[in-house]
């Protein structure tokens, strides 16, 4: 017989018996199937926590192999069911006063509703749990758990955009971590150190940010999902910094772990930043490679979310054909009706949102003519699509030059400046591929940091952001006006306004317009036919 079916029927005679043993049996039961079983066997070890299930009395122990049901379908990927393990253990704890375990309740479901996208619903658990967590008795515990809902408050605040509040946060995570001696310690103060190196390289202090990058690095087992992310970061801003050989190094080295994990945050930031390093050392062929990867990460993100909103009965007849009958199961079922419905409804309401925002650009372009400065299609602050550059042109300034520019710059030339911009907005040469801010300032006469200061200034954008905005705007004023462009391919589109591959002007499309081409052409051909003459002030040619 082999060693691993010896211990699953030592597991199973344990939870069998588990009423004539004591309390540390049964977690060490759950201990031996979530930290041994799940990666060995995962469809024996859900088995076996069904059979904890069956076995227990208490409801701290029903509780308790809920969750470790609900941690294994994490683990396999899936987090409808996770969810629904959670939600059920949430009703039992609610019966209860046992604040340690509501705080732990409270801290998976925020996670899990995290990764599924419903931030709102997550800080709800969060809030809760941290409450609870307050009112734990053991000094250890209570740390330990308000540590982790920090940790979560932080990713709700930065993706909010509220990175100062995210930063607060993690430091309030990390002085719960310092409090307590937990062999997870390591592991859990990693994934501040990596949070906060996240939240500086979003503020472009990128020193500061390599500093918790290899703090969190040094307290991390090599192939750990935070180590990827790590490497990730680490890459990042080497190719921000323009050094290819130390950006490679970091990039393989974060794709390895991408590649074997099952995180699409993951994959999906890696083939984000490889894609920006083959852009930037010019690799064309291999930037459209993994500018696919990131769109197909990043779609599966998308088509998750989207079933685990739309699904809602699958899961039910799990947990009675293992025999998870009890009190409860009532009020959890109406629990997760309830739960299920508002997604449906969320996410239909999102859908309606975005579908008005298309008619909206659509139909009230025409007006745009009457005002005196029109902004430029904006890509939204908190996009999925932050990291992705649409087309890497050199025109970095420090903001001390920009500075000392403003000085040098009389309010004339700086005038003077702006309206030559206005007039190379009315005409297409910002669809030249060869198009860069050398470029551009020789054609206008100008100085390469004179144009990049106006443009920072005025346009509120850098350089490659204002160029990419006006190719974007072309191609949909195109769509919009010229019917036959909607017949064209994709790989022609793109080529139209300047972009350098089919599968990064889908990308950015996406993150300008929350459309992909295709989607945004369905909807402008559903529209009605008074909505097609409408166009967008900057690319009009008068």
């Amino acid at each position: 017989m082999s060693n691993n079916l010896l211990k699953l029927l030592f597991l199973l005679t344990t939870a069998i018996f588990i009423s004539a043993q004591k309390k540390n049996d049964f977690d060490q039961a759950c201990e031996r199937t979530s930290a041994i079983m799940a990666y060995k066997d995962l469809p024996k070890a859900i088995k076996t926590a069904d059979s904890l299930y069956l076995a227990a009395h208490k409801p701290s122990e029903k509780v308790k192999s809920l969750m470790l049901s609900s941690e294994l379908y994490h683990h396999g990927g899936d987090l409808k069911k996770a969810i629904y393990y959670s939600e059920n253990a949430h009703s039992l704890i609610e019966q209860t006063d046992n604040t340690e375990w509501m705080s732990r309740v409270c801290r998976l479901l925020a996670r899990q509703y995290r990764q599924v996208g419903l931030y709102e619903r997550a800080k709800k658990y969060i809030i809760k749990g941290l409450q609870a967590s307050r009112k734990i008795s053991g000094f250890q515990e209570s740390n330990e758990v308000e540590g982790l809902l920090n940790q979560e408050m932080a990713f709700y605040e930065m993706e909010a955009g509220n990175y100062m509040n995210a930063i607060q946060y993690v430091e309030f995570s990390l002085k719960n971590f310092e409090k307590i001696n937990s062999q997870n310690e390591d592991r859990t103060e990693a994934a501040s150190y990596q949070l906060l190196g996240d939240i500086y390289f979003k503020l472009n202090d990128y020193d500061v940010s390599e500093n918790y990058y290899r703090k969190a690095e040094d307290l991390l087992r090599a192939g750990s999902c935070t180590l990827g992310l790590v490497y990730n970061g680490l890459g990042g801003i080497r190719v921000k910094q323009k050094n290819w050989k130390d950006a490679e190094l970091y990039l393989k080295k974060a794709e390895k772990i991408a590649d074997t994990s099952r995180s699409l945050k993951l994959k999906k930031a890696v083939y984000s930043n490889i894609n920006d390093y083959y852009e930037g050392i010019g690799d064309n062929f291999k930037a459209s490679l993994y500018a696919v990867k990131y769109v197909r990460a990043y779609d599966s993100i998308a088509a998750r979310n989207q079933e685990f909103s739309v699904k809602s009965k699958e899961v039910s007849g799990k947990m009675s054909n293992n025999g998870q009958m009890n009190m409860a199961k009532n009020s959890a079922i109406i629990i997760l009706f309830v739960s299920l419905v508002g997604l449906i409804i969320f996410f239909r309401t999102r859908q309606k949102r975005q579908l008005s925002k298309l008619r909206t650009i659509i139909r009230t372009q025409g007006n745009i003519a009457n005002e005196n400065r029109i902004p430029l299609l904006r890509q939204p602050l908190n996009s999925e699509f932050s990291n992705i550059s649409v087309e890497e042109i050199d025109e970095k300034d420090s903001e001390t030059d920009r500075k000392r520019n403003d000085s040098l710059m009389t309010s004339e030339t700086e005038a003077k400046l702006l309206e030559l911009l206005e007039e190379f907005e009315k005409g297409n040469l910002y669809n030249n591929k060869g198009m860069s801010l050398s470029f551009l300032a020789g054609e206008l006469n100008t100085n390469t940091k004179y144009l990049s200061y106006v443009i920072n200034q005025h346009k509120s954008a850098d350089f490659k952001t204002y160029i990419n905005r006006l190719r974007i705007n072309y191609i949909v004023d195109k769509l919009i006006n010229d019917e036959k462009y909607r017949q064209y391919k994709i790989s022609i589109l793109a080529d139209e306004c300047g972009f350098s591959s089919h599968s990064k002007f889908a990308a950015v499309f996406k993150a300008v317009t929350d459309f992909s081409p295709s989607a945004y052409i369905k909807h402008l051909d559903a529209e009605n036919q008074s909505d097609k003459n409408v166009y967008f002030r900057e690319n009009n040619k008068q």
